[in-house]
């Protein structure tokens, strides 16, 4: 074999040998980082394990099973550690009790057992913690007592074991210290005060978000109880709860959807006609109650994360004069304790289908804060539509 010719296979060898080196180098395990997923190079045939982040030194368990909730993920490791990852890319370590935070979890937002003394200021959320009897953990909420609609958060403020430090938006920081709080538990709203997320991060104390307000099913804002167990250790407790709740649900699936139209809805200070979207999670429960929204894609285009828009008047009166039944929303305004008091918000009600057939209802104020039983709320729409004496309900009455 002549020079030229050894070269060329040198040449070709040594290609080889870095394809190989390259190949092997895919297929090994990623370096960690907040955003890696476990890797092996091939597929496991697990998507559970293909999907749970990869820690260096955690070793994946399992990840919690969800029935509805499309906007959290939890993965379980041995040891204790879970992860917790929601939608709005905000990643949660949580850590056990005593236990080192692993390397390489710059990324995550570390929440350490155990968790005490919670700042509660998603309201929304209080109640999937009482659902699973673990107010024992919250210390401290954004609402004063007489706000709250939850008797057992009422009695706890009471006996001030639970106190109130300050709106979400102007949080009493030195208390909050006091109190040693390692976790505010904030909605979306914190969004629009940023200062104040830093502020809480600045002084220790991990924020969390929740986003269930995201959630398409009605049930999948019930199932974030899962998120709040996995940080509190009752995962039976929730479970067991959850369950029940589905099964409420479940039973509305033997019956026949009513076909009645719904229109839900309150007038604002300004005299404007306040719905909620079309895809919001409002009209599914009327839907999965047996009616039907009377509103279709209102809003769907608009690039506005509310749940809710704004319609005139005359709108509201073209579209939903003819609707069977008209529920006013009092979570928001203030209750109606009668035609009248409708009608004096606009004349035009006078001549609405459902006003004329004394189908008009309005919401009780506590429906807001009831996020545990979203199943028991859903089976009062659905008594409304098909019993004639729907007189004793939790979460609406009739208005006359």
């Amino acid at each position: 074999m002549n020079n030229n010719a050894k070269r060329i296979n040198n040449l070709i060898f040594l290609l080889l040998f870095v394809l190989s080196l390259m190949v092997t180098g895919c297929n090994s395990k990623k370096e960690s980082n907040n955003n890696d997923k476990i890797s092996t190079g091939t597929d496991t045939g697990n998507d559970a394990l293909d999907e749970a982040p990869y820690i260096e030194g955690l070793h994946f368990k399992e990840e919690v099973s969800l029935d509805y909730a499309e906007c959290f993920s939890i993965y379980r490791y041995e040891e204790g550690y879970s992860v917790i990852e929601v939608n709005d890319g905000r990643n949660y370590l949580v850590v056990p009790e005593d236990a080192a935070i692993p390397e390489g979890t710059e990324g995550y937002f570390i929440i350490k057992k155990p968790v005490l003394n919670i700042y509660l200021a998603s309201t929304s959320t209080m109640a999937l913690f009482n659902a699973m009897d673990s107010l024992d953990v919250v210390g401290m909420t954004s609402l004063r007592a007489k706000d709250w609609y939850i008797d057992n958060v009422v009695s706890a403020m009471e006996d001030e074991e639970i106190l109130f430090a300050g709106k979400y938006s102007e949080p009493d920081y030195e208390l909050l210290l006091d109190e040693n709080c390692n976790l505010a538990i904030e909605n979306t709203m914190i969004l629009h005060t940023p200062e104040v997320k830093e502020k809480l991060e600045e002084l220790g104390i991990t924020v969390f978000i929740d986003c269930s307000s995201y959630e398409e099913h009605p049930l999948g804002r019930s199932e974030w109880i899962k998120v709040y167990a996995e940080l509190t250790d009752r995962q039976e407790e929730a479970e067991l709860f959850f369950r029940a709740q589905k099964d409420v649900v479940d039973s509305l699936a033997q019956y026949e959807n009513t076909k009645k139209t719904v229109a839900y809805f309150y007038i604002n200070e300004s005299g404007s006609v306040v719905v909620r979207k079309s895809s919001d999670y409002i009209p599914k429960m009327i839907e999965i109650a047996g009616g039907h929204y009377i509103f279709e894609n209102l809003g769907d285009d608009e690039e506005s994360a509310s749940s809710s828009t704004n319609i005139t008047m005359e709108e509201f009166y073209n579209q939903a004069k003819d609707a069977d039944y008209l529920i006013y929303n009092a979570t928001i305004d203030n209750p109606l304790n009668s035609i009248d008091e409708l009608i004096g918000k606009n004349a035009l009600f006078s001549e609405f289908k459902a006003v004329k057939n004394d189908n008009v209802w309005c919401t009780e104020k506590n429906m807001f804060q009831a996020t545990d039983v979203i199943g028991n709320i859903i089976n009062d729409y659905h008594t409304v539509f098909t019993d004639d004496n729907a007189e004793k309900l939790e979460f609406m009455y009739h208005i006359h």
